[in-house]
């Protein structure tokens, strides 16, 4: 049997994720009533941060502990991977040694080359191109508050960056409709709107992806390796800002999401983000209960 990997939303079926979803509130609920779930004792992760992380790095080490494995932090100032090792090297040593590898990194190329040489899963925990690990958090979200998404209207507001991509793959898996507003020159690969077909539509103005909407979804203007842009992008996304006068054009139970770290006043006003609509601490938190239910699927020893 070939290694499985998880670099992006489309490596799973959507009768798989939904299946790894509701086993992610199955999970939760047995951790929050105390009950001991370690499946995965002895299993041991490697975790390469070639990005910063908070969310990321936490929720996998805690959850590699609450699932009886353990975690292990690298990074490039650690290892040879930060001296010029080729990751396809370091790919064949380091999964030689442990069960599994998440990375967090650039170029989506080097996920990749990691994965075709690796013995054991990988796992994407951001990379440019696609961010999967915080949509199965963001679905858990929408499914504890909702059910099932099928159907629903999502509007995604800012950047065509890594999480609108795995936006636009989560319409795809799940379903949705995916209204995408964002500044000329900032939308996603047109390659990838193809691909969802007429699920995705985009929209001229923030108001106009709201409208109607469901859910709604924005993240920061500028992310990591960006930020020389700051300034500019600032002015560049200024109308694509989310606020209560864009909350408004959607349906009046609406949920708002975001990925964090937020920049207030920025991508989205204060009275947004701690609104009665906001669900964004729930979000953060399914990082863990997530990411418990795929290292399970795929570190769990076969029976």
């Amino acid at each position: 049997m070939s290694t499985r990997h998880f670099l992006s939303l489309l490596d799973f079926t959507s009768n798989e994720l939904r299946a790894l979803i509701a086993h992610a509130i199955d999970v939760k609920q047995k951790l929050k009533q105390g009950i001991s779930h370690t499946p995965l004792s002895g299993k041991l992760l490697a975790m390469i941060f070639e990005k910063s992380s908070t969310r990321t790095r936490v929720s996998f080490e805690a959850g590699m502990y609450q699932l009886g494995g353990q975690a292990m932090f690298l990074s490039p100032r650690d290892s040879h991977l930060g001296r010029g090792e080729p990751i396809e090297d370091s790919a064949r040593v380091i999964s030689s040694m442990v069960d599994g590898i998440l990375i967090r990194t650039f170029g989506h190329d080097r996920v990749e080359t990691l994965a075709q040489n690796s013995r054991v899963p990988v796992i994407n925990g951001l990379s440019d191109q696609w961010h999967p690990c915080q949509l199965l958090a963001d679905m858990q979200t929408w499914f504890e508050q909702r059910g099932d998404i099928a159907g629903a209207s999502v509007a995604w507001i800012g950047d065509g960056n890594n999480m609108c991509h795995s936006y636009i793959n989560g319409a795809i898996r799940f379903d949705f409709k995916l209204r995408i507003a964002c500044p000329a020159g900032h939308q996603p690969d047109p390659t990838l709107l193809e691909s969802g077909g007429d699920r995705i539509s985009l929209h001229q103005t923030a108001a106009d992806a709201a409208r109607d909407a469901d859910l709604v979804v924005t993240d920061v203007w500028a992310s990591m390796g960006q930020e020389e842009e700051q300034q500019q992008r600032v002015e560049t996304f200024a109308s694509y800002q989310v606020n209560q006068q864009v909350m408004a054009q959607a349906n009046d139970d609406a949920l708002f999401m975001h990925c964090l770290p937020a920049h207030r006043g920025e991508e989205v006003s204060s009275e947004v983000l701690d609104s009665a609509q906001s669900v964004i601490w729930q979000e953060a938190e399914n990082r863990l209960h997530a990411q418990k239910a795929l290292l399970e699927i795929l570190l769990k020893p076969q029976a």
